[in-house]
């Protein structure tokens, strides 16, 4: 069996939610362990020494409240439940938690705001009906909506409780300001695609955004999703023990995910627009926290909407579920140009996650610390590392400023200053250390053998780990017994010591990526990787929104080579109702296309319209089908097409992260050979 989507385990969270209520603030695991007296010893340090006594950030949080709905969930039009604010009322207990750092557990209660709150008069924002914000600027007919959410339902549900709490208006345009789905993926809820195309409503975006909301998604796609498994902790019930917070927002809604194109692009560094009444400044800023992001000032208002290049946390430079890493100082210049250009005379700062700050004083602070935390991310690890410190070392030798440690905006939240640190010298320099040994290193499964003899067997490495599990060094424990778990993945008691050392060190995590990642390995340690069905995690819409040159590259990634070996072919395909057409061939194992072209011999030519193929890309018919009913015309060597399929497989997502977590081999799917696996959520 399939494992499940990362929407599809939010989805089954979000059901089960119930059923852990009652033991909400217990264990959800039979091998769980209570915080030791070392965590409990760390926890308590925190609180003692951390900026607790400034509480600008409740007062800020809770600004502008209007109303909460008399619902906590939302349902998903399948049928699955698609938002539970309620599972984390665990957090407003007002106890501190010992298997919770103090300053996530503040962060994760500040991300309980729930409703509609004003921004100032005419800016309005739901809170916590999602990851992120959506909000709502009153234009003289209707509302422009900022970022519509992950899904449809969330995003419906924002749309509705606004007009039934500030009277009912139109939409009358929205913006996406950048290419992650949780700001795009529900604006199915609030507007229709007739509208859009007619041009009633206008929607906006950077410059890049098609782009870069499908293409992050490809590649790497199916990696990436299990790799979310571990940043979102979306196998961890909403628990002390398990998940708490995702730092920008509590979770990711399980609802449907989709997409309407842009029709109106912000190309210039800096546009001004009216749009019903309300006038706006776009600012780009490419390669900050999304590669097509964009902040927007409202000059009349003096708000500044900083997109999510300023939240209350420094961000991830490089986001665990896997991405380009981004350029730290390329971000803080942007945020600088945004504080001369409108964080001189702005009265508010809101953005998509989080909450607001408040007078030109507060604004200027925050967007100066943030500013100075990134630049000092790039600036200091550059320094360090030209002094020799590599990428394998910079993580326990790399400090923030002490003038910005004691600043809530500027805590690692996001992402934290360990595997940012890391980022920024791979960034420059990549993974390699220098030192010829980890140049080529053996794989793990082949080194660890080596390592356990030469540590005298599992007993001797067992009886120290233990030693050290039990001297709070959780890390030095993880190191030896890691070893041994790669040399015996069959060795249960080793996975559920490792287990154990990986959940004392995730309880002592500021970072809630950090704290999931190791949470998650404990659980699937413990447990093994969970089976199920594996619900599709994006709709149609990405799939459309795929480039015919962008399908074709990841068909190419999907071949196996060693099937290929041998094949020599050209394929020329046609799509006539876009006028596209590309040269595909197989040449040494490699499929390889290029657009515009066309081969003079070609040993077979593929004609189908490229809506005929998206009902192939979405599984909805077979090449086969289309072919039989006439919609796909082959001139040529048939039998070229059936290669191509015999050397395409399907990839799983229930692969292997821990040694001997996988309970049984993945059994390859029965989808068609050329149909697109579902796209990932790729999450901030």
């Amino acid at each position: 069996m399939k494992l499940l989507t990362v929407l599809g385990i939010a989805a089954m969270l979000a059901m089960s939610s119930a059923g852990l209520a009652e033991t909400q603030t217990g264990h959800f695991s039979p091998k769980g362990k209570l915080p030791s007296k070392y965590t409990v010893e760390k926890q308590q340090q925190q609180r003692k020494t951390l900026p607790f006594a400034d509480k600008r950030d409740f007062e800020e949080q809770s600004k502008g409240f209007i109303a909460a709905p008399d619902y906590t969930q939302i349902m998903a039009e399948k049928g699955n439940v698609a938002w539970d604010m309620g599972k984390y009322d665990f957090l407003l207990q007002g106890k501190d938690f010992d298997s919770v750092h103090p300053s996530l557990q503040r962060q994760a209660i500040l991300n309980m705001n729930y409703g509609l709150y004003e921004v100032m008069p005419g800016i309005y924002q739901v809170r916590g009906f999602d990851l992120a914000n959506i909000s709502f600027i009153r234009g003289a007919t209707g509302w422009i909506i900022f970022d519509p959410l992950t899904a449809k339902e969330t995003a419906a549900a924002a749309l509705k409780f606004v007009n039934e709490q500030l009277g009912e208006r139109p939409v009358v345009a929205v913006v996406y300001s950048h290419s992650h789905a949780d700001h795009f993926g529900g604006v199915r809820g609030v507007v229709d695609q007739a509208d859009v195309d007619s041009g009633k409503v206008k929607i906006i975006a950077p410059v890049g955004f098609m782009d870069h909301a499908v293409a992050e998604n490809v590649y790497a796609g199916n990696a990436m999703t299990r790799r979310l498994f571990y940043q979102y902790g979306v196998l961890l019930p909403a628990n002390p023990y398990g998940h708490v917070d995702q730092s920008i927002g509590k979770t990711v809604a399980a609802g449907n995910l989709g997409l309407i194109e842009p029709n109106v692009i912000i190309e210039d560094d800096f546009d001004e627009m009216t749009v019903d009444g309300v006038r706006m400044i776009f600012q780009n800023t490419p390669g900050t926290e999304a590669p097509a992001e964009m902040n927007t000032y409202f000059p009349d208002m003096q708000a500044f909407w900083a997109a999510e290049n300023i939240s209350a946390t420094i961000h991830n430079i490089y986001t665990l579920r896997g991405a380009l890493v981004r350029d730290a100082l390329e971000w803080s210049k942007q945020i600088n140009e945004a504080l001369y250009r409108y964080g001189q005379e702005a009265q508010v700062m809101f953005s998509a996650h989080s909450w607001p700050r408040f007078g030109n004083a507060r604004i200027q602070e925050v967007m100066r610390g943030q500013r100075d935390m990134y630049g000092h991310l790039n600036n200091q690890v550059l320094h360090l590392a030209n002094q020799g410190v590599t990428v394998n070392q910079i993580q326990n030798v790399y400090q923030p400023p002490k003038s910005l440690q004691q600043q809530w905006y500027a805590r690692g939240y996001h992402g934290s200053m360990e595997h940012n640190s890391r980022a920024v010298i791979n960034r420059y320099l990549g993974y390699w250390d220098a030192n010829p040994t980890t140049l080529i290193p053996l794989s793990p499964e082949d080194s660890a053998p080596l390592y356990v003899e030469m540590m005298g067997g599992s007993d001797k490495i067992m009886a120290k780990a233990q030693e050290l599990y039990d001297q709070g060094k959780y890390r030095h424990a993880q190191e030896i017994l890691n070893k041994l778990v790669y040399a015996e993945p069959g060795n249960q008691p080793a996975k559920d010591l490792l287990a154990d050392a990986f959940e004392q060190y995730g309880y002592q995590q500021e970072s809630p990526s950090v704290r999931n990642s190791f949470l998650a390995a404990a659980y699937e340690l413990r447990s093994g990787i969970p089976e199920g069905a594996s619900p599709k995690s994006s709709g149609p819409d990405l799939i459309r929104a795929m480039t015919t040159d962008l399908y074709l590259d990841f068909l190419g990634i999907r071949m196996d080579s060693n099937k290929a070996d041998g094949m020599a072919f050209t394929v020329n395909l046609l799509t006539p109702d876009n006028g596209e057409e590309f040269v595909v061939e197989m040449s040494n194992g490699v499929l390889t296309n290029i657009k515009g072209q066309q081969a003079s011999n070609p040993d077979l030519t593929v004609t189908i319209d490229r809506t005929d193929l998206e009902a192939v890309m979405m599984g909805a018919v077979t090449m086969d089908q289309q072919i039989d009913a006439g919609k796909a015309v082959l001139d040529g060597n048939r039998e070229v097409l059936e290669q191509v399929k015999s050397t395409l497989i399907q990839f799983e997502v229930g692969f292997e992260i821990m040694p001997g977590t996988l309970k049984a081999p993945l059994r390859k799917p029965d989808d068609s050979a050329f149909e697109q696996e579902p796209l990932p959520y790729t999450g901030d």
